[in-house]
């Protein structure tokens, strides 16, 4: 700005302006007018953030991100496969599909946009990467930009393994453990099978931190962990690695000192501690003390409770580390109400009924959280969000926000058995019938045996109690071995689940059964055409971590069920079942979010026995339909469905008494891929007194199979095919029996 521009501005203020009405006049008409703007840029401002909150860009849920970024992805690999804009040169380990499949993003970026230098060298960047990650050390890719068009030349060099790990410094750590922490960013990729693993150098590094993270987890806060030294064989094909470690002093819990208002008393508190107190002090554990005595006060009513704990390593004396941990437990609370916001189509009471027996109890985080998992459970809901709210009196209201799930739904259903043959169902299915959240479904079957439909009714709090209700009415028409049969019938099931694990039922079954034709002896058969009326009781104790893939934990059933005239039976007879079994996990679990690979051990025992309440004789005192039967894909694997045991013509014709024992090892191939190796042995004796008149007619008609199997895992359980061996063969026995099956053999 020039000298004589300066000087007007300088003019133009103070007595100048005073002076001049006229020109005071434009500058107040000015001072309006940019008043007057200003004060609509505020309002106009105000307006777009307002309309900008109320069209606020609604974050995603996790699930609908994954979904989104899969069809990205699925988009990406067929573009990738298809386009000419990359050529590949001297790949041998790999195929060109392969590639493209790594290279998905880079090729989809250079397709859309054009190919650059940059983008090349990008794709030949991450190509190698790739090549790297499978034992590639010496790889070198070079690219080249032909016209639009982008030439990658590999060289791929020799593949490196990994051989030695050695550890120099370790004491108290095992090299073996060592190792497996060391390989672990290599072997979650690679079968636990495989000997051999590819050299990475970054997965050896990080392994070394992952050593590094357990000594610190086992106490030793002044270990280190020096970068892993790598020694190539004089081929390059192999590389050793020695990481130094210097371990340093192990450090343990010392003195825990409480201060504030511990209510229960240090003993008390401490004893919340002591499993935590005896493992090697880490900060980790140190944190975890606030949140275990949170919970030990919370579940006892005090829900504001503070703790923290402070420990001081730098006065630890012969490794023991003091720790002072300050108590604020806040005022005690009691439940007071629910309030049910976000329901459409499920009545409110379904879940305040809930909770209204906790009204007036002390609050307990607990049976909030047991609640919370029950009501999800049924399905009814895709959010639930449960916030206890301070009211008067130190109360706690509990106030549910609630987004409802699709409640109806259809279903078609496509498999295969290796006795049922195909297999094609139809379902339907609403679990909030007339909006008290009571499931109502229907089932049509068709299957290479026959036909099926069921309608099932539940009421999982029968009149608002504790017991669950189902009442299922069905019929079928099945064409076993030997002879069909036609079942209509009406089932009541009336159970309590005593504890998390524990459950009773009552049982009322009403049946009417015609075989409507036969190709077995007719006085083999018994009745063929009758109405069984039966009430029975059963009971289940469930330990395992789970019903559908369980990794550890035993079940335990038993069953037993009158059929008497008294209810109105056309026969007459007492039976009852019970099943042990019980599953055993070998090797480290797995951390939150990695791959299992333990092995595991299941063992299993059944056993069933029926007998008349009549007086008749003979070998059909039962009706064939209502004896056990025995091997197949979930008793004894060397025999096909139903076919061990007595028969007539060559059908079986069951029995009144059966056994199963089962032994099978499980372990990880490939994924979700598993191997299996069993021994199965069982009987089925043709009377109910056989095995109690002789104790050794149980051990003479013991059938036995040794096989192997494979496995793979879906989250609503494992697809099994299995080969049983007979290796004790009778004269009309076969050699053994394949197996194509969904879920555990027992």
């Amino acid at each position: 700005m020039s000298r004589n521009e300066l000087k007007p501005n300088r003019c133009s203020r103070g007595p100048a302006i005073a002076g001049s009405p006229r020109k005071l006049k434009r500058v107040d008409r000015a001072t309006r007018l940019q008043l007057l703007s200003l004060g609509l840029a505020i309002v106009v401002s105000f307006v777009g953030v307002a309309a900008l909150g109320q069209t606020a860009v609604k974050v995603p849920r996790p699930e609908e991100k994954d979904k989104a970024e899969r069809v990205i992805k699925k988009e990406q690999e067929k573009k990738a496969q298809r386009t000419s804009v990359i050529e590949f040169r001297g790949e041998k380990a790999f195929n060109e599909k392969q590639l493209r499949s790594q290279l998905k993003e880079q090729i989809t970026t250079i397709d859309d946009y054009g190919l650059t230098a940059a983008r090349g060298d990008d794709a030949a960047f991450f190509l190698e990467l790739f090549y790297r990650k499978h034992g590639y050390a010496k790889v070198n890719v070079r690219y080249t930009v032909n016209g639009d068009r982008l030439i990658l030349d590999i060289n791929e060099g020799p593949l490196v393994t990994l051989g030695l790990v050695n550890f120099v410094g370790n004491q108290h750590e095992s090299a073996d453990v060592l190792f497996e922490y060391a390989v672990g960013p290599t072997r979650e990729r690679y079968s636990s099978m495989q000997s051999k693993l590819p050299f990475v150098a970054a997965d050896v590094e990080e392994g070394s931190d992952l050593v590094h993270r357990l000594y610190i987890s086992n106490g030793y806060l002044d270990a280190q962990v020096e970068k892993p030294i790598f020694h190539y064989s004089e081929d390059g094909a192999r590389v050793d690695a020695t990481i130094p470690i210097t371990e340093g002093r192990q450090y343990s819990f010392g003195q825990l000192a409480f201060s504030g208002q511990t209510i229960y008393g240090s003993e008390a508190l401490q004893g919340q501690l002591s499993d935590l107190l005896e493992q090697p002090y880490t900060d980790n554990r140190v944190s975890d003390i606030p949140r275990r005595l949170q919970t030990y006060y919370r579940t006892r009513g005090y829900y504001e409770v503070k703790v923290d704990a402070t420990a001081n390593p730098e006065a630890a004396t012969n490794g023991k580390v003091p720790v002072v941990v300050s108590v604020k437990p806040g005022p005690l609370y009691h439940f007071d109400g629910v309030t049910v916001t976000g329901l459409q189509r499920l009545r409110p009471s379904y879940v305040t009924r809930r909770f209204s027996k906790f009204s007036g109890k002390t609050y307990s985080p607990e049976l909030v959280d047991e609640k919370f998992r029950e009501l999800m459970k049924s399905g009814l809901f895709t959010v639930l969000q449960i916030k206890p709210t301070p009211v008067e009196g130190n109360a706690l209201r509990l106030d549910i926000s609630a987004e409802e799930a699709k409640s109806k739904e259809l279903g078609l259903a496509v498999g295969y058995g290796s006795y049922t043959g195909g297999i094609v169902g139809v379902t339907y299915r609403d679990r909030n019938a007339f909006g008290y959240g009571r499931p109502i479904s229907t089932l049509t079957e068709w299957s290479e045996r026959g036909y099926k439909w069921e309608i099932l009714w539940e009421d999982p709090y029968f009149f608002d109690t504790d017991f669950g209700f189902k009442a299922k009415l069905s019929a079928l028409t099945f064409d076993f071995d030997g002879y069909s049969k036609l079942e209509t019938g009406l089932r009541l099931d009336l159970t309590r689940q005593i504890t998390k694990q524990y459950e009773v039922g009552l049982v009322l079954s009403e049946r009417h059964v015609d075989v409507t034709s036969a190709d077995i002896n007719t006085a083999l058969l018994g009745d063929t055409s009758y109405f069984v009326s039966s009430i029975g009781l059963t009971q289940t104790l469930d330990l395992r971590d789970s019903k559908v893939n369980p990794s550890r934990g035993l079940v335990l059933d038993n069953t037993i069920d009158f059929a008497t005239s008294a209810i109105g039976s056309n026969v007459n007879f007492v039976r009852s079942t019970a099943r042990f079994t019980y599953f055993i996990p070998f090797g480290h679990e797995p951390a939150p979010g990695h791959p299992d690979h333990r092995t595991l051990l299941a063992l299993g025992a059944r056993a069933g026995i029926i007998h008349s309440l009549e007086d008749k004789t003979g070998p059909a005192e039962i009706p064939i339909d209502e004896r056990f039967f025995n091997g197949g894909n979930n008793t004894v694997r060397s025999f096909g469905e139903r076919d061990l045991g007595p028969h007539d013509h060559g059908h079986p014709i069951g029995g009144e008494f059966f056994s199963v024992f089962n032994v099978e090892y499980t372990f990880p191939i490939y994924g979700e891929i598993l191997g299996a190796v069993f021994f199965d042995a069982g009987n089925l004796l043709p009377n109910s007194t056989d095995p109690f008149e002789s104790v050794s007619a149980g051990f003479e008609e013991m059938r036995y199979a040794v096989g192997v199997g494979l496995r793979y895992k879906l989250p609503i359980g494992p697809v099994r095919l299995d080969y049983g061996y007979n290796p004790d063969r009778r004269p009309d026995e076969d050699v053994g029996a394949f197996h194509f099956s969904f879920g555990f053999a027992f």
